[in-house]
C-alpha cells in the first residue's frame, strides 16, 4: 500500500501525539523509513514464562500490534532483531506480516547494517528501539534511537527518546504513533480506518 499523502495542515491526532515530543526527535522520526525493534523488553515486558515441557511463553500487546500495522500502512518498513527468538516470536511476526525477522543474533549492530543494505537506506532513515547492552551498537548506528523507562541508565543515555509507556505495555505503539505523526500520516490513517490483514494473519 503506498504511503498516504502528507497533508499541508496537520491533523489534530498528529498534533496531539507530538505535543510533548522534542523538535529534535520529531525531525529524526520524520526521516525514518525502516523501524527496527528488539523483542524481549520492547515488544514484551521482558518476562520469560516456561511451560511444563520447558517451552518459552511470551506475552505480546495488541495495541503494539495495531501500531506496527499502521506503521507499515504508512509506508515505513518494520523489522525485528532479537537475540533469543523462538516459535512464539516467529508466530507473532507472521501474524503481523513482519517479513524481516532476524533471530538468535547477539551482534545487533551488524544485523542492522545488513537490513540497511537490504533496504538501500542510510543511517538517518533507520530507527531502532531496544533496551539493553546488546542493543547499544544498533542504537548508536540508527538515526532515531528509542528505549523504554525500564532500560538501564547507560542505555537511556544513548537513546534520542525514552517512551512514556513500558515495554510490552504500549511502548511500541507510542513509538509507531510518533513516527507516523512526525511524517503527517497518522491522522489520514485514522480517517482511512484499520490497515488490511495479510493472508493468514490476524488483526492485532
Amino acid at each position: 500500500m503506498p504511503p498516504t499523502t502528507i497533508p499541508t495542515v496537520p491533523h489534530p491526532a498528529d498534533a496531539l501525539v507530538l505535543a510533548r515530543i522534542a523538535a529534535s526527535v520529531r525531525d529524526r522520526a520524520a526521516a525514518v523509513r525502516l523501524m527496527v525493534f528488539d523483542v524481549d523488553g520492547i515488544l514484551t515486558d521482558g518476562s520469560l514464562w516456561y511451560g511444563e515441557h520447558g517451552e518459552t511463553i511470551k506475552r505480546f500487546n495488541v495495541l503494539d500490534g495495531q501500531g506496527l500495522r499502521l506503521l507499515s500502512a504508512g509506508g515505513v518498513a518494520v523489522a525485528w532483531i532479537t537475540a533469543r527468538g523462538g516459535p512464539a516470536v516467529t508466530r507473532r511476526a507472521a501474524d503481523l506480516g513482519v517479513a524481516d525477522l532476524i533471530q538468535g543474533v547477539h551482534h545487533k549492530g551488524e544485523a542492522l547494517q545488513t537490513l540497511m543494505h537490504r533496504h538501500g537506506l542510510g543511517s538517518a532513515q533507520i530507527g531502532y528501539m531496544g533496551d539493553d547492552i546488546n542493543d547499544l551498537p544498533a542504537m548508536q548506528l540508527a538515526g532515531l534511537a528509542v528505549t523504554v523507562p525500564e532500560a538501564p541508565a547507560y542505555v537511556a543515555q544513548v537513546a534520542h527518546w525514552v517512551t512514556a509507556q513500558s515495554g510490552g505495555h504500549g511502548a511500541v505503539r507510542e513509538c509507531c504513533d510518533v513516527i507516523l505523526a512526525a511524517q503527517g500520516r497518522l491522522g489520514p490513517l485514522i480517517q482511512a480506518g484499520s490497515p488490511a490483514v495479510p493472508a493468514g494473519g490476524t488483526l492485532q
